[in-house]
């Protein structure tokens, strides 16, 4: 399936994959740098959306947590 696509957006996939499962643990932090790195590698990847959500709760729920 992943076998045509360039390396920078299977690297990015599996970024997004892996900062999924931080999140999930309440590693909000380490998600956040995961979504960071995916997004930088690929800009249509599902982790850019991903990181302005999780962004966004930190702002209003977290703000010890998370400081941009």
């Amino acid at each position: 399936m992943d076998i045509d696509l360039p390396a920078n957006i299977k690297q990015a996939r599996e970024l997004y994959l892996k900062a999924n499962e931080c999140r999930r643990q309440q590693d909000w932090t380490q998600a956040m740098n995961l979504y960071d790195q995916a997004a930088a590698l690929d800009s249509t990847s599902p982790a850019v959306a991903a990181r302005e959500m999780l962004k966004d709760i930190m702002n209003y729920y977290c703000k010890d947590y998370y400081n941009p």
